[in-house]
Order: structure tokens, then sequence, then C-alpha cells
């Protein structure tokens, strides 16, 4: 009898991708010319043309290394993490059907791993610069609700919860205006990411990060 070999639970790819990115920081604490990171809050909305839109409000960490750097930029790599629930939840009461409870609220995480060109304010702890941008792109996991289409019995579409993960292609921009001394730094941040599966799923981020 030919056995077949074990499948990745969707568990062991979080603990696999969790442990991984935990050995990401170590190396570039340990290895880093110039280790930066911030901390703050984003809204993530991802969208297909098979569901309705899924807004997740997230905690955001968000480390990098700078492997190139000068006193006016810095090329980087990192992975800003985001951490969060998406869904929906509500509570409706009738006096003739009594009350329905609705939830889909559920774990999301959306974590690219990204190259960018960092200029200014920012970009090392050496540059002068108030005002700083950043642009760059990469490659991204999302978990979270990404929907489906499901036909009922009667040969009805209707839009059906699904959470799973999801891989893709992101990018992602913005600027920093400097605070303080030592370039702690104030950072908004534009995202996107385009899933490959077919769902075809665009996730959209908003960031505000304080950067230390």
């Amino acid at each position: 009898m030919i056995r077949k070999p074990p499948t990745l639970t969707k568990p062991f790819f979080m603990k696999k991708f969790i442990f991984s990115f935990f050995l990401f920081i170590t190396g570039i604490n340990s290895y880093s010319q110039s280790f930066m990171h911030g901390a703050g809050i984003g809204i993530f909305v991802a969208n297909n043309p098979v569901m309705d839109a899924s807004i997740s409000g997230t905690l955001s960490y968000s480390p990098r290394f700078n492997f190139i750097e000068t006193d006016a930029l810095s090329v980087s790599v990192g992975v800003p993490i985001n951490i969060g629930f998406s869904g929906s939840y509500s509570l409706q009461y009738s006096s003739y059907y009594g009350s329905e409870e609705n939830n889909s609220l559920g774990f999301m995480i959306n974590a690219p791993f990204m190259l960018n060109l960092n200029v200014g304010a920012g970009s090392s702890r050496e540059t002068e610069s108030r005002f700083g941008f950043f642009i760059g792109g990469g490659f991204g996991l999302h978990y979270g609700d990404v929907g489906k289409i499901v036909t009922d019995e009667y040969g009805y579409e209707n839009y059906k919860t699904q959470y799973s993960s999801i891989l893709g292609p992101a990018g992602n921009a913005g600027i920093r205006i400097a605070v303080g001394r030592q370039q702690k730094n104030i950072e908004i941040r534009l995202s996107y990411m385009k899933g490959i599966d077919d769902s075809k799923t665009s996730i959209y981020g908003i960031n505000t990060l304080f950067n230390f």
C-alpha cells in the first residue's frame, strides 16, 4: 500500500511562518549594518469580484535592515507585519422573528517581504533631513476573509465568508516626518497586494507608525 505524503494544515503553516519571522528578526539584529523598526496601527481592505469588501483594523510592527546606506538615502529589506481581525458582527431583533446574530469576525495577518528605497528622514540614523519618503515592492502573505461564491440548490449564487491564506506581489510607498532627535519619525504608508490564487483578491492598506 502506498502512503500519501502528509498535507500541511493551516495551523502548521502559520506556526512555520511565525517561526521564520522570528529567525529573520534574530538575523537582522546579529548581522545588520543598520536595524530600524517602528510600531503603529493600520486599516486593511480585502476585495475581489465575488465578495463584499472585508475591512480589518490591525496592530503593526515594521522591522527593516538597511544594507546600503548613505547620509541621504538607504536601501532596505523588511517585513512589515500587521495582525488584527476582519469580517463583521451584527445583531438584529424583530418582535416577530426574534433576535438574529451574524458573526463573521476572524483572525487576519498581512506580512509582505519588502525591498525599499528610503530617501531623507527615516532613511538612516545619520541623515539630518526632516522630511523623507520611500517606495518599494516585494512579495507577501495574507491570511483573512477572502470570500467565495457558492451555488445553492435553486441555482442562485451567494457570497460566503471563507478564511484562507493567499500569496502575491506587493508594493508600498509613503512619507516620513522626523520628530525629536536621533531620527525618530512618524510614517504614513500606503500598500497594495494582489493575490495570485483563484480569488484574485486585492488587499489595500494604510498604516500610521512611529519609528524609533
